[in-house]
């Protein structure tokens, strides 16, 4: 403390006591305040992002990233008083950084793909169709074109007609008949 007379201040003639600091305070390193705030603040700044976030890893993520850029921007700093809200602040921003992403990475999330049948169903299946085709090359000719046309082509019994040039009364003859045998060709295979 240094006595100041009055009339240096531009005073009346009264002498006033005012503190002058010889030299500035030290400044703490970066190092040094940012292991400081961790041991102080690091718990309780992961419960308030847990609570933002709900996900307790990406709140722990926020809080070290938070801790990252406090470090980088220790000299710009003025008041370490200050350093635990700017911290503070930083995890809040982050943890809605980070739930605006969420939004726009669900808004704009593909559809899920259906269910693929797997690797032993499909090879069940190219069997029973191997088996279908067997069975449809021992089919009389106009028996196995209409059902080839009716089922592999989806063409209507009018369509069928004008495509083989018989009467739809004859394509309804041919594909029931032609249905009938493969029925049997087929159960008596699985009867094997």
């Amino acid at each position: 403390m240094t006595t100041i007379a009055a009339g240096q201040l531009g005073l009346a003639a009264e002498t006033t006591t005012v503190p002058v600091l010889s030299q500035p305070a030290p400044r703490i390193s970066a190092d040094d305040a940012v292991t400081a705030l961790y041991q102080a603040h690091y718990g309780g700044l992961v419960r308030l992002a847990a609570l933002l976030l709900d996900d307790a890893g990406a709140a722990e993520e926020v809080v070290q990233d938070a801790y990252v850029r406090i470090h980088g921007s220790w000299r710009r700093i003025r008041d370490p008083q200050a350093a635990v809200g700017y911290l503070r602040t930083t995890v809040l921003n982050l943890a809605r950084s980070r739930l605006r992403h969420q939004q726009v990475v669900r808004r704009h999330a593909p559809a899920p793909l259906p269910d693929a049948p797997s690797a032993e169903q499909g090879a069940l299946d190219r069997l029973e169709h191997r088996r279908v085709v067997a069975a449809l090359r021992e089919l009389p000719e106009r028996q196995r074109e209409c059902l080839v046309l009716r089922y592999y082509a989806d063409l209507s019994e009018a369509q069928i007609a004008a495509a083989m040039g018989i009467s739809p009364g004859a394509v309804k003859s041919h594909a029931s008949r032609g249905m009938a045998a493969l029925r049997s060709a087929l159960e008596a295979h699985h009867a094997d």
